[in-house]
């Protein structure tokens, strides 16, 4: 077999053969390949899928995943499901003679923060069933959570990252907490504000999440994992959107690995004080029995692309799929109203635009690739990336198991994520914008 040009390129990229995972040159060998529907069907370019599929060929081939899955619907049809690579056993620490059993399409892996996208979703639910309301306060709730400046913190706040408690400290990510609930309740009643409600945008990475966890349970009596399965995933007939699994599925999980180049000062540095923990110790944890069968609303979603694509695909369709109705299409309407115009995130010290939960899209450039102003989701930790966009009928999830941060994947990355805005072009002229 003539040998691939990418995997040329990547494997003399300059960081150490440590950070990379071995990549088979015949990619047939850890391919797996769900239903999908031809292009012809589906009504976009003959050969669009195949250009995107190559382009995430490159991306495995840049050895900083272990394992890829990428699904794409186009008008509704699944024209992509496909997934490459190992669950476990191929991470540049691995043993080389050790078991390696491959990822598929159905293989569960953890989205780490789009995680929040659903968890967002099921607070407008609880709204549009009129259980809450998001200008309520969280401490009418929960009344202990008004300590420490918190009185006036409404659910509108947590939603748009203006909260003002956007980090946990590092004893919060105890795993033993995750299976007691009232422990859980009394870290998040017993942080203090960093900042007055409603005056800074600032990425809650883990917080937000225990909270509505927390407001979940004492609206409904049920977990919030009890919850997401009555609300979103029986209704829309999904085999994997948890938040953690149980026991026995554990080893069903694909596993997370650190790759590529070390993290750089004081990108290390913002990262920890954003996940209240070093980058090495959080993929450590995302991997540990305790982890994947608690509940972390905010970092731990365990699906497929195929899954979380459907759930887009929904928002989409304003609220239903496959004659399954989820939401109103007002609450969709309601999510996806822009919370914050391009402003500078104090935790990610980026301009970034927020819905009430998701994140948004930009032109010319956004998070979700050139070009995609109406373009929504959220991104996970590292290199997982589920949207849709309303332009281009399209919805799409990204999930790889490698977390590398900066390397030369990066460039891949967007030309993936470019050549998907390419081949599916705006179906119809540009908005006008009145912002």
């Amino acid at each position: 077999m003539a040998r691939n040009p990418a995997h040329s390129l990547f494997s003399s990229f300059p960081f150490p053969r440590s950070g990379r995972c071995p990549v088979p040159e015949d990619l047939s060998e850890v391919l797996s390949v769900g239903d999908e529907v031809s292009a012809a069907r589906a009504g976009c370019q003959p050969g669009g899928p195949e250009e995107v599929w190559s382009r995430a060929e490159a991306l495995y081939r840049s050895g900083v995943t272990p394992a890829l899955q990428l699904c794409v619907r186009y008008r509704g049809h699944v024209v992509l499901d496909r997934c490459l690579g190992h669950a476990r056993g191929n991470a540049p620490t691995d043993p080389a003679d050790g078991p390696k059993p491959l990822a598929t399409t159905h293989t569960p892996m953890n989205v780490f923060s789009s995680a929040k996208l659903v968890t967002a979703m099921l607070i407008h639910k609880l709204d549009e069933q009129g259980q809450l309301h998001l200008e309520d306060r969280v401490s009418d709730y929960i009344p202990e959570f008004g300590r420490h400046g918190k009185r006036w913190i409404t659910f509108r706040h947590l939603l748009s990252h203006r909260a003002g408690i956007p980090n946990l400290p590092p004893e919060a990510l105890d795993l033993d907490l995750l299976a007691d609930p009232d422990l859980m309740c009394e870290m998040i009643c017993g942080l203090k504000r960093a900042g007055r409600p409603g005056r800074f945008v600032a990425y809650h990475a883990i917080s937000t999440g225990f909270v509505f966890a927390e407001v979940v349970r004492r609206i409904t009596g049920q977990t919030i994992r009890e919850v997401l399965q009555k609300e979103f995933r029986e209704p829309l007939g999904l085999e994997w959107l948890h938040y953690g699994v149980a026991p026995e599925d554990v080893e069903r999980v694909a596993q997370n690995a650190a790759t590529g180049p070390p993290i750089p000062y004081p990108m290390a540095r913002m990262l920890e004080r954003a996940l209240g923990r070093p980058w090495t110790d959080i993929i450590d944890m995302s991997n540990d029995p305790r982890f994947l069968t608690g509940i972390v609303p905010a970092g731990c979603l365990l699906t497929t692309a195929r899954d979380l694509s459907a759930f887009l695909q929904c928002m989409l369709n304003d609220g239903e799929l496959d004659g399954a109705r989820v939401f109103e299409p007002r609450t969709i309407h309601h999510a996806l109203n822009e919370a914050s115009y391009r402003k500078i995130d104090m935790t990610l010290f980026m301009p970034l635009r927020y819905g009430l939960g998701p994140m948004l899209g930009d032109d010319p450039i956004g998070i979700f690739g050139p070009n995609s102003r109406h373009a929504f989701g959220h991104v996970g930790l590292s290199n997982v990336f589920p949207w849709a966009d309303a332009d281009r009928d399209i919805a799409v999830t990204l999930i790889t198991t490698g977390k590398a941060i900066v390397s030369p994947h990066v460039i891949p990355l967007w030309q993936l994520l470019s050549t998907i805005g390419r081949v599916f072009p705006r179906l119809r002229k540009k908005r006008p914008q009145f912002n």
